[in-house]
């Protein structure tokens, strides 16, 4: 009897060991997956899209940008799919005819229809942000201003897309634009996690690049000064980024983008002439006839403007670097400074510090003079590449460069002597800290600009601290598979020995 009673406790224990062997590998199965497929979630295919139109100074540009939907407060996940150049000047130059403006847009907006799909027509947001050149005609002349805006309101309510209004945005969110774009670009907003996804790395978080923007009608400069005071309270901005609070530097200086700064050249060396320029900002040989009045016809160039006995100016290229930069340097008035340290014309400058990303304007013209290599040259060699450029006759850059429109290929040494004399003399960039500057025309296909950065304020899109990541970090989901592996290798194991070696089980219960 006692026999019987051993044997049934045996077969009792021997079962519960399995049941409770089988609940264990099922739970470590469901652990497995369950931690697979948190981490390793698919996507969802829903997108959303966002376009907005850069209205500059000389031309407007209409950006589409796309970003998976859930995805809204991530970084570097918002990528820019479609650029559109609308063809003519900025819509400051039809203040005389609006009525213009809609076949003007029509090309690019179009393009927008085709490009996003139907479904997402109506819940796309629209945005127009006008820079310089409708600051200027809104210095000229407030009611032509606001009726360009009116009319490009009216154009744009037209198509199918959420739009939600045009306006002129000042120089100071132009460049504070221009420096969140480049810095969410690089993802310099973010900071690396330590293990188990609790503890910043403070060794690994990057410091910002500062952002040089160069229009046709202005200019701007954007940076955060580590340990500087900003003296001027009007060029203080602060962000609160990723958890991070920013101090950051900003100044738009108007009427100092390169075409601004061109005619503010001429109109000064007009006065001294009998209506022939003899320019070494253009190239030997080149003419150009220009009517004076459209020379002041600028604010920029109102301060210069004197009674002439002439109604046309001649402008004769000499090609002389060394001479067009004595020219261009004049136009920054470096004599007097209310602050520990300036830039020009009496506005205050922290010391430079760091990398700084230079885009725009800086690009276009340095792309053109093959000056915009990944290793950054020097001074030096810069200089001798853009003095090498204007020494050549103007007629050897037309049969070499047939293919580039004459007003663009004619500025050209001007733009690259005004760009290094802003750099030199306006920024105080020196040879020591030239290489801290890179030209930038894209940063993961997307335009570097203040576009994107205007995007994402508007679209409340930059998030007020750290991003949203994958709910677990890399090496905790690796601790997480490792356990629940072992869990379930020991549990095959111990079964194996149950059913193979009953024994091995039941000796200690003789």
């Amino acid at each position: 009897m006692e026999d019987v009673k051993d044997s049934g406790l045996k077969r009792f224990c021997s079962r519960n060991i399995l049941i409770i062997l089988g609940f264990s590998f099922i739970m470590a199965v469901i652990a497995l997956i369950a931690v697979g497929l948190t981490q390793n979630k698919a996507l969802p295919e829903n997108v959303k899209y966002g376009i907005v139109l850069d209205a500059g100074s000389s031309h407007t540009t209409l950006y589409i940008y796309k970003w998976p939907a859930e995805k809204e407060n991530d970084t570097g996940v918002v990528n820019q799919i479609h650029e559109c150049k609308v063809k003519g000047p900025g819509i400051s130059q039809y203040a005389h005819k609006t009525s213009d403006l809609g076949t003007y847009l029509t090309t690019c907006m179009e393009r927008a229809r085709e490009v996003i799909p139907v479904s997402q027509h109506q819940e796309t947001p629209v945005y127009l942000g006008a820079t310089a050149g409708m600051r200027l005609l809104r210095l000229e002349n407030e009611r032509l201003a606001d009726d360009v805006l009116m009319v490009v309101r009216d154009v744009l309510n037209n198509y199918p897309f959420d739009f939600r209004g045009s306006r002129i945005i000042s120089g100071g969110e132009e460049g504070a634009y221009g420096w969140i774009t480049i810095n969410y670009l690089l993802g310099k907003f973010t900071k690396k996690l330590r293990w188990l996804n609790l503890l910043p790395n403070d060794h690994e978080s990057q410091e910002t690049y500062g952002a040089l923007d160069l229009g046709g009608a202005s200019t701007q400069i954007t940076f955060v000064p580590q340990n500087q005071t900003i003296e001027s309270p009007q060029n203080a901005l602060y962000f609160r980024l990723y958890g991070k609070d920013y101090s950051v530097y900003t100044h738009s200086f108007l009427c100092y983008g390169k075409d601004q700064a061109l005619l503010q050249k001429i109109a000064k060396d007009i006065q001294a002439t009998n209506g022939i320029i003899q320019d070494p900002c253009f190239n030997l040989g080149y003419r150009r006839v220009m009517n004076v009045n459209d020379v002041y016809n600028s604010t920029c160039t109102w301060k210069y403007k004197k009674p002439l006995s002439f109604n046309q100016l001649e402008i004769q290229g000499t090609g002389d670097f060394e001479e067009c930069q004595k020219s261009v340097i004049t136009l920054f008035n470096t004599s007097q400074c209310p602050y520990s340290h300036c830039a020009f014309n009496k506005i205050f400058l922290p010391q430079l510090q760091g990398q700084f990303g230079a885009f725009s304007a800086y690009y276009y013209v340095m792309k053109f003079l093959n000056l915009t290599s990944e290793e950054p040259l020097s001074q030096e060699k810069m200089i001798d590449m853009i003095k090498n450029f204007c020494s050549q006759p103007w007629k050897e850059l037309k049969m070499n460069f047939g293919d580039v429109k004459e007003k663009y290929l004619s500025e050209y040494c001007f733009s690259g002597t005004y760009i290094i004399s802003l750099l030199q003399k306006g920024y105080h960039f020196t040879p020591d800290n030239w290489k801290t500057i890179h030209f930038m025309g894209q940063i993961r296909d997307a335009d570097v600009g203040w576009t994107l950065g205007y995007m994402l304020n508007l679209t409340n899109m930059i998030p007020a601290e750290q991003p949203m990541s994958t709910p677990l970090s890399h090496s905790t989901y690796v601790f997480l598979m490792v356990i629940f592996s072992l869990i379930l290798i020991a549990v095959v194991l111990i079964g194996l020995i149950v059913f193979h070696k009953p024994s091995f089980f039941r000796k200690d219960m003789v």
